[in-house]
Order: structure tokens, then sequence, then C-alpha cells
């Protein structure tokens, strides 16, 4: 006699779930369980944790050939998930459940020994596949990052035994709410200037490296940055979110519309910096889509793993090739990064000197590299406070004075982009919508030949100038808007020179 039955579950596959039906066929013939359908170890070992759960919850396991198709087959199934389709499809086939209680549901699930149903990573994944086929989710009562979606039902059970019953759990329909308070601008005592430079990336959404010796308030400056940043709007909340959930982390402040702040250390790994592993993982730059990636000291990451960041950077997402599959994780992030001069931090500073010969201190800064060096926006040379300034406590501009000036500015770009023209080249489209005076663009020509700019550093320039007129909510890039972008360009303090090419 031949009995079967299908379950439908989910696949993750980069941060989508990918829909495979499991497909299970008991039939007479040697007793076992086999798994088809390019199924990872994990999968494999279902067939111990299905056989233990089944028969302490008081099921009985066919003494019988069993097979599981998990279609379709060209795709590689990952992780334990598929514990619960798997069982539930044995015992629907069998007819120790009935199969209505798993039609129209994609299940995913870990199972326990005793049969207790466990939350996998990736639940939000697979309720957006869920709601893409026009199914329900149901999974297990642990699942705490459930989230309340319009249009999809999610079930929750607590063990094999409540497949039986036909008694489905609920999830809470509540959003979590942003309590966190960010630190404030107002903590940093001067850095006016610096404050300025982030007010002008926060508008324009571009990178920014600071150089300086230690102490002089890279890191608090860098901190901050998410106070004067709007929140996330809906599909940045679900996209992040998305991330999140598939990286096993929760998506709770990125559903409160909290944008992500990373700050991985310097001696993250290449895998672990831009994604990988087995089963892939998204890494610290999909970590930070839709929000910052802050890399402190700089310098001192390897060169093969800074590299690695400037596909992001250009194209905002990370694509893992591998031998039988190509994976694409979201990778939109400002990056913000801090370095040192030289090895003893002190190279420019009036008041230390600096210990290390000139060869050593051109060859730190040469660990940054000229090509990441050029795909960062703004250049900042950070000295260390006077004493006077942090022992008169005087506050500077606050985060939510600065915030205003960034949502005005953004607003305002939304304005201006609506009006133009938005098709032809890159660097066409930029030069029209900066609108430059003739004396913007004679300075920025005499300027480009005497520092001997590459085209990109040009094109950085003139994206900087776009952000400061935005920001004073200007249609048309004056002169003071190209030398305060050139400024931010052509480095010549603590850190030395620099061409902004």
């Amino acid at each position: 006699m031949r009995m079967q039955c299908s379950v439908m579950s989910a696949a993750i596959v980069g941060v989508k779930a990918v829909p495979v039906e499991v497909e299970v066929v008991v039939s007479s013939g040697m007793p076992g369980m086999s798994i088809v359908g390019m199924p990872d170890t994990a999968v494999q070992e279902a067939r111990e944790r299905v056989r233990a759960a089944v028969r302490s919850c008081g099921f009985s396991m066919p003494a019988e050939k069993i097979v599981v198709n998990l279609a379709p087959g060209s795709l590689r199934k990952t992780g334990s998930g598929f514990d619960l389709p798997i069982a539930a499809g044995i015992l629907a086939a069998t007819g120790q459940i009935s199969p209505s209680s798993v039609r129209g549901r994609v299940l995913a699930g870990e199972l326990s020994l005793e049969g207790r149903v466990r939350p996998v990573t990736g639940l939000l994944a697979y309720e957006v596949c869920a709601r893409e086929a026009g199914l329900s989710v149901v999974c297990s009562s642990e699942c705490h990052d459930a989230v309340p979606l319009d249009g999809l039902e999610v079930h929750t059970v607590r063990t094999l035994r409540d497949l039986k019953s036909g008694t489905f759990g609920g999830v809470g329909t509540h959003l979590p709410s942003a309590k966190e308070r960010s630190p404030d601008f107002a903590d940093v005592a001067g850095h006016e200037y610096e404050k300025r430079a982030f007010q002008v990336a926060a508008v324009g959404g571009l990178g920014l490296l600071m150089m300086g010796p230690p102490g002089s308030g890279k890191t608090m400056l860098a901190s901050r940055m998410p106070s004067i940043l709007p929140p996330l709007d809906e599909d940045e909340r679900l996209e992040t979110a998305l991330v999140y959930s598939v990286a096993g982390e929760s998506p709770q402040h990125a559903l409160a519309g909290v944008r992500p702040f990373r700050a991985p250390h310097h001696g993250t790994t290449l895998a672990g910096l831009v994604g990988g592993g087995n089963p892939p993982r998204p890494g610290e730059v999909s970590l930070a889509h839709n929000g910052v990636l802050f890399l402190d000291e700089l310098a001192e990451f390897k060169g093969s793993v800074l590299q690695g960041i400037r596909q992001p950077l250009e194209s905002g997402e990370v694509s893992l090739v591998r031998a039988a599959y190509r994976l694409r994780f979201p990778a939109r992030f400002m990056l913000l990064a801090a370095s040192n001069p030289c090895p003893c931090g002190y190279f420019g500073d009036p008041e230390v000197p600096c210990r290390c010969p000139a060869a050593r201190v051109e060859s730190y800064q040469g660990r940054i590299g000229g090509p990441l060096m050029d795909r960062i926006d703004i250049h900042l040379d950070v000295s260390r406070p006077r004493p006077n300034e942090l022992l008169r406590a005087v506050a500077g501009a606050s985060s939510d004075a600065l915030r205003e000036g960034v949502l005005a500015g953004r607003s305002f770009a939304s304005w201006r982009r609506a009006r133009e023209h938005s098709e032809g080249p890159l660097l066409e489209r930029l030069l029209a919508s900066c609108r430059m005076t003739n004396q913007a663009r004679d300075l920025l020509e005499d300027m480009a030949r005497t520092a001997n700019m590459s085209a990109r550093g040009i094109v950085r320039t003139l994206r900087i100038a776009r952000a400061i007129a935005d920001l004073e909510e200007r249609e048309c890039t004056g002169e003071d808007a190209v030398a305060e972008a050139l400024g931010y360009r052509v480095r010549d303090g603590v850190g030395g020179a620099g061409n902004g090419a």
C-alpha cells in the first residue's frame, strides 16, 4: 500500500525564503527513511530527530519505506527548519493527523527529541514567503520575533501533539517601539566643524573618514551619527528586519524604525564583514543595511578585508558566488571610518611629538589603500579639543538641532529630484542636478587640476557640494558650496597631505 502527502515549507536563500514542497511517500519495502532533494547535513539529521519526536509524542513511526523529497531538487536545502514539515508529512500520510491541519500552510520548526517545536532563524523571511504565496505560517510557540504582517495568519504549536488536536496558538499583534535614546552631539565639546561635516554627510548619505590622534573624539562623533538620521520608513524597516531575522539576530529595533549602527572590531574576517560561511550568512555590511557601518582603527584592518567592501560601497549589495549558487545580500549603508595617522598616533599633532619614521607613517596610512580612500566622500582631520573648550562645558550643536537641518535638507532634495530629468549618464545627471554657477565651475576646475583629482574624486566633490546646497535649500550650487566640498576632499592636516583623488 502506498500513502503520500505534501506539506509546504521554505528554504532560506540569501535574505529570502523560497517555497519548498516536502513530498512524503510511505510504501512497502525495507524500513527506513531517505531524504532527497539536495539536503545538507542538518537536513539529513532530521531523520533521527523526527523518529524520536514522533514516538515521544505518542504517535507511531511506520515500519515501512519512507521517502522524503524536497522540491525543487535543484535548490540546496539547509538548516533544521524542515524537521516539522517532514514529521507532519509522515503523520498526515499515515492518517495519524488530518491533512487539513497542514494544508495551505508553510511549516518551519526544529524538533527536540521529546517532540517540542523549537524556533528557527529567518522567521520573518518565512512570513514574507507565505504571504506572497497566499498561505499561512505554522511555527514554534517559542518564536518571539514573529511580525504581524497584513494579510498573513501566523499559527504557533508547542509540540507535535498540537497538530493532532488542531489547537494552534497565535502571536501578538503589537509592534515594538523605539525606547533607547542615542548619544547626543551636545555631549561633544568643540568640533563644530566636524559636526557640520556629519550633518552634510547625513543629508547626502555620504561616507566619512576621520583621521586624528588618540583622544580627539573620533569614536564619540561617529557613535552619534544615528541620532541625526531620520527613522526608517516602512519599506526600509522590512528590508532591514529581514536581514537581521535571517542572520539570527532580533529585528525588533529595525521594526521600531531605528537605523542600524554596526561597529565591527578590526580583527573581523572577510566573511564576517561582507558575509559568507556555510550556510552563507549576512556580514556586517549587510547588517548595516539602511544604517551606519563604523570601522574604527581603519588602518588596523587587514588589507584584503578592507578591499572587500569596495564593491558593496558602489553597488549597494554583496554578491557571493560559489560553485553551486550565487547569492545577493543587500548592503546599502553609510560608511564611517576612523584611524590614527600613524602607529604612535601623534603624527601632525602640534603638542605631542610623533616618534614614527616618515617611511613608517607612509606605510601605515597606505594600509587603507587608495581605491578605498577614493570611495569615501568626506575626509576629516580631527584634532584634540583644547582644555579650555572641555572645562568650560559649553554645549555646542545638539543632535536635535542637527537633525532638523538633515530632515529639511533631505525633504528639499526629494522635492528637487522630483522636478529633475533623471535619464542619461551619471556624471551628466549629477552636473544637471548641481546647476553650478560659473564661479563654482571655475573653482572646481582649477582645484581639480592643481590637486590632480581623479574623475571619481571630482564626482565625489560634486556629491558633497550638492548635499551642502540641499542642506541650505538652494537649487543652484554656488562657489561657497564647492569651496566647502573641496575642503572635505583635499586633506593637509594631521593625517598628512592628500589629493582626494
